[in-house]
């Protein structure tokens, strides 16, 4: 059970600041923004989650049976995430890449504690046990600094950012994918490289307030479970559920921002009228289609937008949102179990993929191209795709970002490298 309070804040862009300052102290953290990005389907402006009371940290075996009986037996507000890796316990698949990262494959908790920001009202959700901390923790939150870029103790010691595969064996390894695709083993896949830097201490909440402030992105997340770090400026919806209704928001296709706003139109023409571009989101549209089919009321599955050009800070993308009714005789885990990972991240048909751009990736995906996100008392949640993202393990000294774009019939290889560089931008940026 759980105390609920409201109250008013002010000021709520430096609230904001001074809420994820406040939260540092914790072990655990999930910070949602939605930066206030116009979009149908938003439910606050921002969200915090903290302080473990009860969690689940798994490896892939058995993994989401796992969570079905924990989000069952909770029923409370749990927050935390789905690795990529989370393939090989729906299907007959390995992960047996490198890894430097080394995250559980699956981890959520129970907090203690979650303050939710939705205009001017906070609503503040505590454990009863603690409920007798509102106050005080409102008044020191109120106090805490709202200073973006507070720098913690820990100096920095920043290691060289590297790429894991080089612009050669990049060029070598779409050219492969390209043969698979007109052998017909696969129609598209998202093939994706890693960037990483060894020996490097960051501080965590410098960069993720770099990396939001230049992306201002719909779904970002500040996520930490004691020395483990995500930080997401991702623009992707995977999965969410409110009530029987599922709405899915797949990415496939992006171009460049220019501050000239003829020559930033043009790109966003450009892209709403691109072959290419407009095959791969049709395609991975059919997959979600056919992904939700499985949990859902019969003819209920819907494209409620087709390939629609949004524009972010960084990039223009091409969306599309399907959406479902969900059959009383499945659960909300089965739902997330049916359509994972999520086509926009793998391509089609999906088992055939994955196994091939195992063969062909360098690292282990883990967190990236997963999802993180929250489930509610009543069975709801709403999840993203961990993309545009630094991940960090402060035990390992070992810093990681990875891009990745989709390859077709039509693709060619260098245009690619360039999509994917151009995705990396906003992360290198942060991280020089």
């Amino acid at each position: 059970m759980r105390v609920s309070i409201t109250k008013p804040v002010s000021n709520p862009e430096q609230f904001k600041q001074q809420l994820l300052n406040w939260a540092q102290q914790f072990r655990e953290i999930v910070f949602l923004d939605s930066n206030s990005y116009p979009q149908e389907y938003s439910s606050f402006d921002c969200l915090l989650a903290v302080d473990a009371f009860t969690s689940l940290k798994t490896d892939f075996q058995n993994a989401f049976e796992d969570l079905k009986q924990y989000q069952q037996t909770t029923k409370d507000w749990l927050f935390g995430y789905l690795s990529y890796d989370l393939k090989n316990d729906v299907e007959a698949l390995k992960s047996n890449n490198f890894d430097g990262l080394d995250f559980p494959d699956l981890f959520f908790f129970q907090p203690k504690k979650i303050l939710i920001l939705k205009g001017n009202l906070l609503e503040i959700h505590y454990l009863l046990f603690c409920d007798d901390e509102v106050e005080t923790d409102f008044e020191e939150i109120e106090k805490s600094n709202s200073e973006p870029f507070v720098t913690l103790s820990n100096p920095e010691v920043s290691g060289e950012v590297q790429q894991r595969i080089s612009k050669e064996l990049y060029v070598e390894k779409v050219t492969k994918m390209l043969e698979h695709i007109h052998k017909g083993d696969m129609y598209e896949a998202n093939f994706c490289m890693e960037f990483f830097a060894e020996n490097t201490a960051i501080n965590p909440l410098e960069k993720f307030q770099k990396l939001n402030e230049i992306s201002q992105a719909p779904f970002s997340v500040f996520f930490k479970n004691y020395k483990q770090y995500l930080l997401s400026a991702s623009p992707e919806r995977y999965l969410k559920k409110v009530g029987d209704k599922i709405i899915s928001q797949p990415i496939k296709g992006t171009s460049k921002r220019f501050l000239d706003p003829i020559e930033d139109h043009k790109s966003k023409e450009y892209l709403e009228s691109d072959a290419k571009e407009r095959a791969e989101n049709i395609m991975i549209t059919d997959l979600v289609r056919n992904d939700l089919s499985h949990t859902a009321k019969k003819g209920s599955v819907e494209v409620e937008e087709l390939c629609k050009i949004y524009s972010f800070l960084q990039v223009h993308q091409m969306i599309s949102t399907i959406t479902s009714k969900l059959d009383s005789q499945y659960t909300a885990v089965d739902v997330l179990k049916t359509t994972f990972p999520m086509g926009s991240m793998t391509g089609a048909p999906k088992i055939s993929v994955m196994k091939i751009i195992e063969n062909l990736e360098e690292t282990k995906r883990g967190l990236y191209s997963g999802a993180v996100g929250y489930f509610t008392p009543e069975g709801d949640f709403d999840f993203n795709v961990v993309i545009r993202s630094i991940l960090y393990n402060q035990d390992k000294k070992y810093v990681s970002f990875s891009v990745g774009s989709a390859i077709t019939s039509l693709s060619d290889p260098e245009k690619e490298y360039e999509e994917c560089l151009l995705k990396a931008k906003a992360m290198h940026e942060v991280l020089q």
